[in-house]
């Protein structure tokens, strides 16, 4: 039966076919939907871990213990994992382990661009490229079958634009694959060095095999049309070439790393001119000049950001598609309206406080007219940042610094800053904004909700209890709705030394939906005082005047708290 899925679905699809037994992820945009697909499907057991690392080395145990295994992530996730990736390769595998990384050209959601293929190189892990949903269940398929076959763990590359686009998918029966005999073996699973420089042999010896054998692979497609231009592609840019040049010819990486050197050499002795089109780093291109191969790519297409048909004609055919650019409004993403983390911004806004933030939702910060957001790097780094200007000011200087952090990335890799921050006797302020849900990547669970990827109860992590035990020497909680009372718990705490947690405590706006009555602005004094918290729900109108839109307010009252006229009231039109 064919059915229309989305990449991300079409992965999920392709693991439940292949017999998978255990997947593991954290949440994270392209990739989030791969997980909560696959828990929909009996014989399959799928969880929310804290990071990508603990993901990953759930995976590697689920295929030590013989079964086929997978774990999921967007391509930062990969820094996170890539200690157990890099002696995973080593070790290789008992039951098949698929690693499924989710590259975002473009930064659609994503702090950076970074391209997964050279982690694959780096590590010595075969990679897979699907260019639509029924290939991306396909070669789920075949990923496995490598794995067991050549002892490794292998790659699944996606980027955002296959993991969000539909196609239509061939669903076939599951197949039921037999957990593999566990059989202890210190020189395979056993990582210190007398074992590892054995392993390593064998890594290179596997990657030479791979190879060799991929030379003749069906994974790899070459079409021969016109002969005057040959193109080298893979993924989801294999769609916009066949699109955007109709008659070249094409020869279509499936499996991205090893790459086919000798079949490549063939097909450009084929062509009269190969041109490489691939999004980002030029990893084809390179690695085809140092093999002799002439070619052209990144001399016509940019490092940055993505491909599409309109760049593909433009860059080889020289056709403008003369589109119209006309003067429209920018429109930034904004925080929801009623979202808590808004007041808080509000008052480290106001107080005029350096605010090193996280990766999440409340990294809206930085936006106008809140504008209260001066550092974000990467998940759990705003603890070591604001430890490290605290350490550089020293204490007095360190009194206008803030860090601040979600509770799903606290739990995720900010757990040890704060540790840190405590050993070495740091004067660090952070403020734990808890919505009790991974709230930017679309309100999954975590461990500090008390519920299962599968929605099952669970034990709570209790956020309060565990910085106390961590070692802060302050801890308050107040409600993220609170602004007087925050910012004047705020001054209190930047003056005392050592580590002070805020928790910061109200849930996602859009966990639930019954909100009461809306609020309205009547005899309107045009202070714009109510403004200055950009809630989208809040109008500017031509004379200057605000006005509140009933279809979008929430009725969490912050703006009511911030009128110094009592010009807004709940349940007025």
């Amino acid at each position: 039966m064919k059915k229309l899925m989305l990449g991300n679905e079409a992965i999920a699809r392709g693991a439940y076919e292949a017999g998978v037994r255990v997947v593991s992820a954290y949440p994270g945009t392209p990739s989030t939907e791969i997980t909560e697909a696959v828990v929909k499907y009996d014989g399959v057991y799928a969880e929310w871990a804290p990071n990508e690392k603990v993901a990953f080395e759930v995976a590697i145990g689920a295929s030590f213990a013989g079964a086929r295994s997978m774990v999921c992530m967007k391509h930062v996730g990969v820094n996170v994992a890539a200690d157990p990736m890099f002696t995973a390769a080593y070790t290789g595998v008992n039951g098949g382990l698929v690693i499924v990384a989710a590259d975002d050209p473009g930064m659609h959601s994503s702090q950076n661009e970074q391209d997964t293929r050279f982690y694959a190189r780096s590590a010595h892990i075969p990679m897979l490229e699907p260019s639509n949903s029924n290939e991306a269940k396909e070669y789920i398929k075949k990923a496995y079958k490598i794995s067991e076959e050549y002892d490794t763990p292998v790659f699944i590359r996606t980027t955002t634009r296959l993991a969000h686009s539909q196609s239509f998918v061939t669903e076939e029966e599951r197949e039921e694959v037999a957990i593999k005999p566990y059989q202890k073996d210190i020189t395979k699973y056993t990582m210190m060095p007398a074992s590892a420089i054995g392993r390593h042999k064998a890594v290179e010896a596997r990657e030479i095999r791979l190879a060799k054998d991929i030379e003749s692979s069906d994974i790899n497609t070459v079409e021969l049309n016109d002969k005057k231009l040959g193109i080298v592609c893979s993924g989801v840019v294999y769609q916009y070439v066949k699109e955007a040049l109709p008659t070249a010819s094409i020869f279509k990486l499936g499996m991205v790393y090893p790459l086919a050197i000798e079949r490549l050499k063939k097909f450009a002795n084929e062509v009269e001119e190969v041109i490489v089109i691939e999004e980002l780093e030029p990893f084809f291109e390179n690695q085809m000049k140092a093999n002799g191969i002439k070619c052209r790519g990144k001399e016509l297409f940019s490092k940055q950001g993505e491909i599409s048909v309109s760049i593909i004609k433009e860059k080889i055919l020289g056709i403008s598609q003369n589109i119209e650019k006309k003067d429209l409004p920018v429109r930034p993403p904004v925080m929801c309206a009623g979202c808590p983390h808004r007041g808080v911004f509000y008052v480290l806004s106001k107080m005029k406080l350096t605010v090193s933030a996280d990766i999440g939702c409340y990294t809206l910060g930085a936006q106008a007219p809140l504008s209260a957001v001066d550092t974000v790097v990467c998940m759990g780094a705003s603890l070591g940042i604001a430890h490290g200007f605290e350490k550089a000011l020293g204490k007095e200087g360190s009194k206008k610094v803030v860090a601040v952090i979600g509770d799903s990335t606290f739990v995720h890799s900010g757990m040890t800053g704060l540790v840190n921050a405590v050993y070495n006797k740091s004067n660090m302020k952070l403020l734990i904004l808890d919505n009790s849900t991974t709230g930017m990547t679309g309100h999954q669970e975590h461990p500090a909700t008390g519920i299962t990827l599968s929605g099952e109860t669970t034990k709570k992590l209790d956020l309060v209890e565990l910085v106390k035990v961590l070692g802060a020497d302050s801890v308050n909680v107040i409600d993220a709705y609170d602004i007087s009372g925050l910012e004047k718990l705020l001054k209190s705490e930047l003056e005392k030394d050592g580590v002070s947690v805020i928790i910061a405590k109200r849930p996602c706006a859009l966990l639930n939906r019954n909100y009461p009555s809306a609020f309205s602005i009547h005899d309107c004094k045009k202070c714009g005082m109510c403004l200055k918290i950009g809630c989208p729900a809040i109008e500017k109108q031509k004379d200057g005047s605000a006005k509140i839109n009933p279809s979008l307010c929430v009725g969490c009252g912050l703006c009511k708290d911030l009128c110094k006229f009592g010009a807004i009231e709940e349940g007025k039109k």
